[in-house]
Parts: structure tokens; C-alpha cells; sequence
């Protein structure tokens, strides 16, 4: 069987027709940023943001179109608002928002400011496979069981781990057809690419594509009052992670390593790029550290001994704590029960406990200078 082309997509979606203008999708000129890459297709279609909800059955009825083309494996349809006299496109109803003619969202726009979030904690690593998902979930519960109002913010496009770890299924809900209502479980508001396509769909999306996403997730998301959103950040430091860092006031970050060398290497790499958007760096945290033998207790150093700590020391930077390679840390997510939501006072929650209490005081310094180095205006009679 021969691959998938363009052309066959553009053909299935010429007999879809839009009833609003009695025209199908490609002469309607509202197909944009058609992707197909062996055998997976993704592509947006442009409508009024004030009709998106309306909308819906015409993206429905392009993604079963695109499906039956042979060699099709996948189909990611969403809705974006076109660009109108008013200039900035604006997302349509409830899904990520895709423009390939518009110019990515940069740092000199301005940066995106939450309402009613007054602290923003990003937790990241310079490579996958660390554990920086397992970090984030507990460490955003944990800070919830400290008393804190807390978001969970699941920033990784390709590979967002939040709803499985969390146990959370569904798609989320909307009030008024122009902002999502986080998903909530375990205390915790959280929101992911994940609730929006399918656990086995693979994100083909270009960088601009990708900063929309994240974009309308953070602005586009009924938040309320929070103390903390956590953004577990996805490996690297590419397009996410410089959009997070340079157009989001991020309060400070973690960073996740392992003992191992090649992971410290790119966390150093992880760390600089904080540094260099001038984003304040809370700390570091070791995940498996040492593995704890079910039978007897005893630690083993598998993958070396107190790597991340003198990293911190030789950056400068706190050390927050270790994090054992245990069964019951990694089981609870695998089934969607974090430890700290469903044990918070056993052995495997308590690291992260002290963690989110370390980081707890990070965020009060932070907050505190913000608020000491506001200008203050005095009237003189």
C-alpha cells in the first residue's frame, strides 16, 4: 500500500462540505496547516471565533473524511479563529489552536499573565526519561497538602503525561464556548493537550503551532484563584520551553536530573537556559536517587551517588532533595493514584512533602520581593 500524500487528504476534505457557505472545506480556503507525515495528518480549520462551537460537527465530519483514505493512521482536526480587522486571531471553541499564516506569539508581545494565578513554577529537565512528570504530578499534590491552592499545567505537546497519571479521561467542559474548565481531581486543577486528542494520536505540530497550543492553554482555561500553577515542561529546551521562559512570568523553576552524568549534562543545559531568560532557578531535584530493595531495605546507587547535589553546589543553586527509584512511586502512576494523593504520610510520599515544603518557601521569598520591589506612588498635599 502505497503512503498517504497531501494531495489524497486535500481530496477527502474537497468533498466535505461547509453549510454555512455552501462551499467545501479547500474552496472555502479554511483548511490551514496541513501536515501529513507517514501515514499521520493534522490540520486546523479557520472559522469565526464567535461560531466555533457551532463548528464542531464540520471538524468532526473532516477528521472521519481524512480516516477513510487508505494508509491514514491518524487524524488530528482542530478549530482556529481566522485573523480579522481586530488583528490577533483569537482560539475557537475549546480546541488547540492552529495557524500556520500567523507569526508565532515572541517575549516582545508581552508576557501572559494568568488572572488570579499568583505564582508560576515550572519543573523541567534537559532530557526525557528522568521522572520530571512523576516530580511534577507529586510535587503540585504535595504543595496542595501544604495548603496551597494549586494548577497542574501539562505543557509537553508531544508527550503529555498528566491525564494518564492522574487517572483524569474525558474532555473538558466549557461555559461559555470560549474558555475550558480545568479537569479537577485529587485537589488539583490541571489541564493537558492529552483531554483534547486521543492517547495514541501523535502531535505532528510545527514550533508555532506548538506556542499556540500552550498559549491558549494557560490563557484560555477558567483557572480561578490559585497559589501555585505547576507546568510540568516538556525535555529539552526547544520552542515550548523558550515560549514558557521569555512569555510567561515564571516564578522560578526545578530542575529534575537523575545522579547519572549524561542526564546531569543536560540538566546543566536545562539550568542555563534559566538563566538566560532570567528565570530564577528554586533548585534541583534528584529522582532515583538509589533504588531500595523490597526484601532487606538496603540503598543501592544504581545509576550513581549524589550527582545532582554537588551540581547544585558547584551551581550554586539549592539542592532540594532526592527521590528514591521505588515500586510504589512508580506503580501509583502507572494506575493513576499518585502516592502523595493516595498515601501522603508513607515513606515513598515523603520526599516529595519536603520537596514542595522547600519549594513553598522559595515561592514566599519570590513573591515577597516582587512586592518589595514594587514602585510606590506617594501624593504629597
Amino acid at each position: 500500500m502505497s503512503s498517504v500524500t497531501r494531495d489524497d487528504v486535500t481530496a477527502a476534505l474537497s468533498a466535505v462540505m461547509d453549510d454555512e457557505t455552501g462551499k467545501d472545506v479547500v474552496t472555502a480556503g479554511i483548511l490551514q496547516g496541513l501536515v501529513v507525515r507517514e501515514g499521520h495528518v493534522g490540520f486546523s480549520l479557520e472559522v469565526d471565533p464567535a461560531k466555533g462551537a457551532a463548528k464542531e460537527p464540520l471538524r468532526k465530519a473532516c477528521e472521519a473524511a481524512v480516516r477513510q483514505v487508505p494508509g491514514v493512521l491518524s487524524v488530528t482536526a482542530v478549530l482556529t479563529a481566522h485573523r480579522g480587522d481586530a488583528g490577533a486571531p483569537r482560539p475557537a471553541h475549546g480546541h488547540a489552536h492552529d495557524d500556520r499564516k500567523q507569526q508565532p506569539r515572541t517575549a516582545q508581545q508581552g508576557p501572559l499573565r494568568i488572572p488570579g494565578v499568583r505564582a508560576i513554577v515550572a519543573v523541567a529537565s534537559g532530557k526525557g526519561g528522568v521522572g520530571k512528570s512523576t516530580v511534577a504530578i507529586n510535587l503540585a499534590l504535595a504543595l496542595s497538602k501544604l495548603g496551597r491552592r494549586v494548577g497542574l499545567l501539562d505543557a509537553d505537546i508531544y508527550g503529555p503525561s498528566i491525564p494518564r497519571m492522574m487517572g483524569i479521561s474525558g474532555k473538558p467542559d466549557t461555559r461559555d464556548g470560549k474558555k475550558l474548565l480545568p479537569m479537577e481531581k485529587f485537589g488539583l486543577k490541571t489541564m493537558s493537550i492529552g483531554y483534547l486528542v486521543a492517547e495514541d494520536t501523535p502531535m505532528i505540530w510545527r514550533g508555532p503551532m506548538v506556542q499556540s497550543a500552550l498559549t491558549q492553554m494557560m490563557m484560555d482555561v477558567e483557572w480561578g484563584e490559585l497559589d501555585v500553577l505547576i507546568v510540568d515542561m516538556p525535555p529539552g529546551t526547544g520552542d515550548a520551553q523558550l515560549t514558557m521562559a521569555q512569555r510567561v512570568p515564571l516564578t522560578g523553576a526545578v530542575v529534575v536530573s537523575t545522579p547519572q552524568e549524561i542526564a546531569l549534562i543536560d540538566a546543566r543545559k536545562g539550568y542555563a537556559m534559566f538563566e538566560k531568560t532570567h528565570v530564577p532557578v528554586f533548585g534541583i531535584v534528584e529522582n532515583m536517587a538509589y533504588f531500595i530493595s523490597p526484601g532487606s531495605g538496603e540503598k543501592s546507587y544504581i545509576f550513581g551517588e549524589g550527582g545532582a547535589r554537588r551540581m547544585a553546589e558547584k551551581l550554586g543553586c539549592d539542592f532540594l532533595g532526592e527521590v528514591p527509584l521505588h515500586m510504589t512511586i512508580r506503580e501509583t502512576s502507572d494506575r493513576g493514584e499518585p502516592v502523595v494523593a493516595t498515601a501522603p504520610d508513607s515513606a515513598e510520599a515523603k520526599p516529595f512533602i519536603d520537596i514542595a515544603a522547600r519549594v513553598a518557601a522559595h515561592i514566599d521569598r519570590a513573591l515577597a520581593d516582587t512586592a518589595r520591589k514594587a514602585p510606590v506612588i506617594s501624593v504629597e498635599d
